[in-house]
């Protein structure tokens, strides 16, 4: 919950609390003071000014009353003359609009205009409220591009977090004609109707999940009944032949962002049950659909990824196992009935929807794959002579050699049928794809150096034939991706990654496909690029456990001699050069399902490798990671998040924050740097999380507050405690920054903790960084809160011996913090001085204060201030300290 939504819970409470009072009696002023502050807060200024009013009446010599009562007059007053404003803005762009004799760029102007007031409270309100609706829907059925556009987009200020306007606008437009305008051929106007869409969505999700109050009261339907009515209409958009390809996709990612739960927390499933009850078929309808052989809707190279994606998603919100056995029976069940109808095409279109399954729900697409006479079929198929179905069954091929036991089946039946495919098709389509499931049966070893598919140096030539047909710009993109493919799998191989980071001319070529329109290769370029930085995640395995294994003549698996650090590292050094960052960057931009979770990690593993370097840390940020890291860091699944938070660590730790974040982006930052602060975390990121938050915390306060805000205080202070020596000296770093925020300061001022104590003693440790910080934070904390000084002697037996081994170290900064800290005590009370001054600390400060060689450091200028204060409390005379 935001904070404005826990003020407006608050201000909702108490004038519910007010309100309860004046019913029990009508004659309670300060009651109706209360409600008439709390109606104020919520914007309801005419039954606030009503309730002041009759305080104002009963006392009418009350200040308070009559300064209220003069406020809240004037807010009326500024607000009707707002609305009388806007309302004569709105009407004058209605007359232009419904006057048939207006030119058509006036028109067209006042259109823009409107999409301008919409965006405002005041303007949308009186749009709504002047029959506006209606209007829009006129300019909806003119099919203008040029109106429909600025209608849809005054639309989405009309219903943007207002659940009743939004409720009334679908009950009158009607999904039917909304639906219509999102599948009709103009990509503009499709993306801004499903943005409209996604709006409504989130506007009705929202009024489901909270108390409605306020201007919304009025609203009496129950919205997931608009909601369910919505979905409905979308599912219908699946299968109609008359929406386009761009509409139809656009359907399909309204699903996605909307149908599974944003979080697994939530135990609420019932949008993902109804979807697959109502529409499973529709959206296995469009997977199964080959454009040019079976009857199906228009798609875009997109729209078989998109429907992977949604089905992977509907399938992993499913909580139990009767729920995913239904899935599955109604998938086997739909397959079934295309498969073992006459004819190819249903055949056809079966195996395509398990490839579709395949990529998808894997589980499920396995399952599928073992129903009886599919998996020959697909090998025979492989053989056809018209090119589409070969296409079909070898993309099924490759989606099927993804688990090894299949692998294996099908290195003992296929392999040879796709060498042929790859050395005797004259197509280059096939050839390809022939070669990606030769790719990845050839990579099934992983990167176990000893587990070699296919004979010494096969790999390296499919890899140069991948990276030729990536070079080539006469194949569609639809066909480069697929060479993309191929190189996912073959870099495994360390001598693949060799080549690969060689041959500038295809990472430029690779670069320009992960920049493209075609979304689809993003996982492949991640991947790709995960293999070439050793980004992926490995474990050492035990020596002892390695030579006990092979005793017993177990399986070990062997490193690459070229996946050591020192080429891991040129190899990172030649993608940095070839543009590898700013390729990266656009693809965290690309707004497309195919940017899944899975994606996402990839591509924070790979910036993770990139900014491993300090010295290469300042590029990277140049070309804009800095900004593509964030929603790589608080999206997606926990190891990508992590991984991007992490990267986001090490950049604040060498860079300048607000350098590396400018403006409102440094904020953004201190969330996942939080999120690294947990106990399932690495010490590792454990330790940058600190060392990021360390930097952070000295830039200003509004940026500790945003920290404290985040809860990471305790967390900080939990990491104090810690036994790993660095990682106790960050978090106290940390903390001595954070010691500036007064929230933190209350916490050591408060009694009854051992916090004080634990600095005290960490001043007195052999470690000089854990001293600098803990003495550091102490010198910080007596500044600010003097009141902490007379509390230093209670903390331990020790404070004296530690407070001189300060002033006596041979460091610097350990003097300059321990003569800071001994004259805060001797200002805070004089007592403290007068005990501080009879032990030998006074020797010291003398000797201190006396150095010929740091007459002018910050420690010898503390010393003689110490000095002087005794000499003010009339503790030593003069003579003494000269």
């Amino acid at each position: 919950m935001s904070e404005n939504d826990k003020k407006q819970e608050d201000f909702s409470k108490a004038e519910d609390d007010a309100s309860k009072a004046l019913n029990t009696d009508p004659g309670d002023v300060k009651a109706r003071f209360r409600r008439s502050q709390a109606l104020q807060n919520l914007g309801r200024l005419d039954q606030a000014f009503m309730d002041i009013q009759m305080c104002a009446k009963i006392e009418p010599k009350n200040k308070a009353f009559q300064e209220s009562l003069r406020n809240l007059g004037a807010q009326i007053q500024e607000k009707a003359s707002q609305f009388s404003s806007t309302d004569s803005r709105v009407q004058q762009m209605f007359n232009l609009l419904l006057d048939p004799s207006v030119k058509e760029s006036d028109r067209h102007k006042a259109a823009q205009n409107l999409v301008v007031l919409s965006r405002e409270d005041a303007g949308a309100e009186q749009i709504f409220r002047n029959d506006g609706v209606q209007l829009l829907q006129r300019l909806l059925d003119s099919g203008k591009e040029e109106m429909v556009l600025p209608a849809v987009r005054t639309l989405v200020g009309l219903c943007s977090g207002h659940q009743s306007r939004t409720m009334v606008i679908v009950n009158e437009l009607g999904m039917d004609r909304l639906c219509s305008v999102m599948g009709c051929g103009a990509e503009q106007v499709s993306l801004a109707v499903c943005h409209l869409l996604q709006v409504m969505f989130e506007a009705l999700m929202e009024g489901m999940s909270k108390e409605v109050r306020g201007k919304e009261e009025a609203v009496v339907l129950e919205p997931s009944r608009e909601l369910r009515s919505m979905l409905k209409h979308i599912l219908d958009v699946l299968t109609k032949r008359t929406v386009s390809g761009a509409g139809r996709d656009n359907a399909l990612n309204l699903l996605i962002k909307h149908v599974p739960r944003k979080s697994q927390k939530d135990p609420n499933n019932a949008l993902t049950l109804w979807v697959i009850d109502h529409g499973l078929n529709k959206i296995l309808e469009v997977a199964g659909t080959v454009s040019g052989i079976t009857d199906g809707p228009p798609l875009t190279d997109s729209t078989h990824m998109s429907c992977s994606v949604l089905l992977t998603k509907m399938y992993d919100d499913l909580k139990c196992d009767t729920e995913r056995e239904n899935f599955n029976r109604l998938c086997e069940d739909y397959i079934k009935s295309h498969f073992e109808s006459e004819g190819l095409t249903g055949k056809l279109h079966a195996i395509q929807t398990i490839s579709v399954l395949l990529q998808g729900p894997s589980d499920v697409g396995n399952r599928t794959l073992e129903l009886t006479g599919v998996m020959n079929t697909v090998i025979t198929l492989c053989g056809s002579d018209i090119e589409l179905h070969q296409q079909v069954a070898v993309e099924a091929l490759i989606h099927a050699s993804g688990k090894a036991k299949r692998a294996s089946f099908i290195t003992a039946n296929g392999v040879a049928l796709l060498k042929d495919l790859y050395k005797r098709s004259e197509n280059d389509r096939i050839r390809v794809r022939a070669l990606v499931g030769l790719c990845k049966l050839g990579s099934a070893g992983g990167t176990d150096f000893s587990m070699k598919q296919f004979a010494e140096g096969s790999t390296l030539k499919l890899a140069k034939q991948c990276r030729k047909w990536l070079c080539n710009d006469s194949m569609p993109p639809s066909s480069r991706r697929w060479a993309v493919e191929g190189l996912a799998y073959l870099t495994f191989d360390a001598d693949v990654k060799e080549e690969l980071v060689e041959d500038k001319q295809a990472l430029q070529a690779m670069f320009q496909l992960a920049k493209s329109e075609d979304k689809t290769v993003l996982f492949a370029v991640g991947s790709t690029l995960v293999n070439c930085t050793n980004s992926y995640d490995t474990e050492k395995p035990d020596p002892q456990l390695v030579e006990l294994a092979k005793y017993a003549k177990q399986h070990v698996p062997e490193e690459h001699p070229k996946d050591v650090t020192c080429f891991v590292e040129k190899r990172i050094t030649k993608l940095l050069e070839a543009g590898v960052v700013s390729a990266l960057v656009c693809m965290v931009k690309q707004e497309s399902p195919a940017l899944t979770d899975a994606c996402k990690e990839c591509i924070a593993r790979v910036f993770l490798a990139l900014v491993e370097k300090p010295e290469d840390r300042g590029l990277v940020v140049a070309q804009g990671a800095g900004k593509a890291l964030i929603p790589l860091a608080t999206e997606g699944i926990d190891v990508g998040k992590s991984k991007a938070g992490q990267a986001l660590a090490k950049i604040a730790i060498t860079s300048n924050p607000e350098i590396a974040f400018p403006g409102e982006r440094i904020y953004e930052v201190v969330r996942p740097l939080v999120s690294l602060l947990a106990l399932d975390c690495t010490a590792l990121q454990n330790f940058e999380a600190l060392m990021a938050l360390t930097n952070l915390a000295g830039i200003n306060e509004r940026v500790r507050q945003k920290i404290v805000k985040e809860k990471a205080v305790t967390k900080i202070e939990g990491y104090m405690f810690e036994d790993h020596e660095m990682i106790r000296t960050a978090a106290t770093e940390c903390m001595c920054n954070m010691v500036l925020c007064k929230e933190v300061q209350d916490m050591f001022a408060a009694t009854g903790n051992d916090r004080l104590k634990l600095l005290v003693l960490y001043s007195g440790e052999d470690d000089e960084k854990l001293r600098k910080a803990a003495s550091g934070t102490l010198a910080m904390l007596t500044s600010l809160q003097p009141q902490l000084c007379s509390r230093i002697p209670d903390t331990t037996t020790h404070w004296l011996e530690i407070l001189q081994a300060l002033l006596l170290s041979d460091s610097v900064d350990l003097q300059h913090r321990g003569t800071v800290i001994t004259m805060n005590m001797m200002q805070a009370e004089h007592d403290l001085a007068k005990r501080l001054i009879e032990s030998e600390v006074l020797e010291i400060l003398s000797v201190l204060a006396k150095d010929d060689h740091a007459k002018q450091s910050q420690a010898s200028r503390a010393a003689k201030q110490c000095l002087q204060i005794a000499m003010d409390y009339g503790l030593i005379k003069p003579n003494t300290a000269e």
